[in-house]
């Protein structure tokens, strides 16, 4: 008798999902099939979520063996492209059309369809998350049937169903914003006080067109990522001192799959991201947890991490700080109001961390906090769900698109109970 298959495990391996089967179709009409005939279902993208928002004790369908969809309208300014794709590829295809996207998360190996529906977003006082760019898209209902939203003929349905955690349906295209494509050089400042970040938070982060402070909030200094896009005034704040060699986030890690700096221009995608898609990205065996701030609590929130920086530098990696501008989409962590983020790259060690993020969040809850749909968070549901006005209005969304619970988890059904 064969042994059965190992599990199969997120990215950073912290789990195991609980899924009996896990579908890769490579037919679209299989897909159709698939959702139409089973009872229980929803998709699962690249894995790169910290927590089980993708996970299901029922059936998961994995989209990345479908035929690869990357359609560019010079015309619209928009790019239609499968749900399995992943940013790298997208981002390399529409360099060859002279396009861009506006924005880019840290990594570019994430699905296009995972990060929109978990909100996930990059660095940029102008730039919004990621899922702002979707202009319409596509997805199987309960029958397997496809069904097609779009921002101009359903604006007020749209911003309900693009940051969705799944439980709409399975998302199989989605349509985004592009824009002529564009350089961008990147440097690092060293040895930046965090007292200079705190006290002139809009002259450090108003200074390139992406900006990304790194610190374990232990030390008085941290490191300052500055994406400058070619063609735009760099901004004065010149603190610290220059990197004259490359960095990697991580201290003492490899820069080998670090994005090039020093100021080299090059091509969008090969800068706004700060890793590379060829090589496994960050500090690998890792947990992570991210709370979006109202920007104007940054002070605040720097003076709170500092004072417990004792208790989470030990177990840290590495914090990242960024912000992201407000968006209109419902359950986006930044809905409604500039944001900046706390992220922090935790070692994998649950039993030493969680009570860690419990003390983060204690003190940065009171302050408005919003966790990261796909990352670690120890705030109660109905405490994070209470964060966001629109939250009664996806639950109706929720019983109009999926009135049976098809789509429906263990994660959503906590944040979401049924009637």
């Amino acid at each position: 008798m064969s042994a059965p298959p190992p599990p199969f495990r997120n990215w950073a391996g912290n789990l195991a999902y609980a899924s009996p089967r896990i579908h890769r179709p490579a037919d679209p009409d299989a897909l159709r099939a698939l959702v139409r005939d089973t009872p229980r279902i929803r998709a699962l993208g690249s894995g790169h979520s910290f927590n089980r928002v993708a996970d299901s004790d029922h059936d998961l369908v994995r989209l990345d063996a479908l035929p690869r969809e990357i359609e560019v309208d010079p015309d619209a300014a928009t790019v239609t492209v499968s749900a399995g794709v992943r940013y790298a590829e997208l981002s390399a295809e529409l360099h060859r059309h002279g396009s861009a996207l506006a924005n880019l998360a840290s990594l570019p190996h994430i699905s296009v369809a995972g990060s929109c529906a978990t909100g996930t977003h990059g660095s940029g006082d102008g730039l919004r998350c990621l899922a702002a760019a979707v202009r319409g898209l596509e997805l199987l209902g309960p029958d397997g049937e496809p069904v097609r939203l779009e921002r101009g003929t359903h604006p007020d349905v749209l911003p309900g169903a693009v940051v969705a955690l799944g439980a709409l349906g399975i998302v199989t295209r989605l349509t985004l914003e592009i824009e002529p494509t564009f350089s961008v050089s990147q440097r690092v400042r060293l040895d930046v006080p965090l007292d200079e970040v705190a006290g002139d938070f809009d002259a450090v982060f108003g200074s390139a067109y992406s900006v990304s402070l790194f610190t374990d909030w232990r030390g008085d200094t941290g490191r300052v990522w500055l994406k400058h896009r070619e063609g735009l005034p760099e901004g004065a704040w010149r603190g610290g001192r220059s990197a004259d060699a490359p960095q990697h986030p991580v201290p003492g890690m490899s820069t080998d799959p670090a994005t090039a700096q020093l100021g080299v221009a090059g091509p969008w995608f090969e800068r706004l991201p700060h890793f590379r898609p060829e090589l496994p990205p960050s500090a690998g065996e890792e947990l992570q947890s991210e709370l979006y701030l109202p920007r104007e609590a940054v002070a605040e929130a720097f003076a709170a991490l500092r004072g417990i920086g004792h208790l989470v530098a030990p177990v840290l990696h590495v914090s990242e700080v960024r912000t992201v501008r407000a968006d209109d989409l419902w359950l986006s962590p930044a809905h409604g109001r500039d944001s900046v983020t706390f992220h922090f790259t935790w070692l994998r060690d649950p039993e030493a961390v969680i009570p860690v993020i419990a003390a983060v969040e204690e003190r940065l809850a009171p302050l408005g906090a919003r966790p990261h749909w796909g990352k670690l968070t120890t705030l109660p549901p109905a405490d994070v769900v209470g964060s966001y006005e629109r939250a009664a209005d996806f639950a109706r969304l929720l019983e109009r698109f999926d009135p049976a619970g098809k789509f429906r988890n263990p994660f959503t059904d906590m944040l979401f109970p049924r009637a």
